[in-house]
């Protein structure tokens, strides 16, 4: 072991110790998180197309498991069976798959009837995909571009999950509180009401986007202090649907969380 990695061991050693033994409360979310190793390349000229099939099967059940973050593009070989994946029955049997299991979540978990009681919906691959952009732009192969996914948001053309129609039309009338908790800007609040409401999606509760001052943050952060503020609120979350895992974890989570596949990008 070189001295500079006993030195950083022994600095991580004592901020550790510094905060069992602080006065604050322990927080584990102050802890660095554990190192994630990148998956290596496949070796595609000496694998079948069976075996190529396998190990990107693997990749993406890595990906949903979040054991493969943080990651920009899917892998190149990959390419056809992210596709394959998406258009054809592999991703609607996985979406209704989500659904049903937050939907007997849904409908057993007790409601306190004073109007608190929340479901968070995230929007972009949740509510409404954005499949026909990504299907220009190699189904997540290309590196993501700010510009030209902002352009397809403005078109406000983006169909809709119906697995997750019905789960927000069925939640509402159990008697949720509705709120879509999005990463889009601001400025897009228009065309997002109006792509939502073409797509089926009525009478939501509240709409969060970001702001000038949430800029900047990353997802998780970003999100976590929006379910916080609807907690000091005094709403209680009890059922939270996201693609990402940025969607789901941090502060302020909600009681049952519900992961939507999503092997095309990753957001922190």
């Amino acid at each position: 072991m070189s001295i500079n990695m006993k030195f950083r061991g022994i600095i991580l050693f004592l901020s550790l110790f510094s905060i069992v033994f602080a006065d604050e409360k322990f927080n584990p979310h102050d802890l660095p998180r554990p190192l994630i190793l990148e998956y290596p390349e496949i070796e595609v000229k000496h694998l079948d197309e069976e075996e190529v099939s396998l190990r990107c099967t693997s990749w993406r059940v890595a990906v949903e498991a979040n054991n493969m973050n943080p990651w920009k593009s899917i892998p190149y070989e990959c390419a056809d069976y992210v596709k394959d994946y998406m258009m054809g029955k592999g991703y609607s049997i996985d979406l209704q798959m989500v659904y049903n299991e937050a939907m007997e979540f849904a409908r057993n978990v007790e409601l306190s009837g004073d109007g608190k009681d929340v479901w968070v919906f995230d929007v972009d691959e949740t509510l409404i995909s954005n499949l026909p952009y990504y299907a220009d732009h190699g189904y997540g192969l290309e590196l993501f571009d700010h510009n030209e996914f902002d352009k397809w948001v403005e078109k406000g053309l983006a169909p809709v999950i119906e697995s997750s129609l019905k789960l927000y039309q069925e939640v509402q009338g159990l008697g949720f509180k509705v709120f879509l908790l999005t990463g889009r800007k601001e400025e897009h609040r228009g065309v997002t009401v109006e792509n939502l409401q073409n797509a089926g999606f009525q009478k939501w509760d509240k709409l969060l986007l970001r702001s000038s001052e949430d800029h900047g943050k990353t997802a998780t952060i970003y999100k976590s202090e929006k379910r916080s503020e609807m907690v000091d609120e005094g709403y209680r979350i009890l059922g939270n649907s996201g693609d990402q895992w940025s969607d789901l974890l941090g502060a302020a989570v909600s009681l049952r969380s519900f992961k939507l596949p999503n092997p095309m990008y990753y957001i922190a």
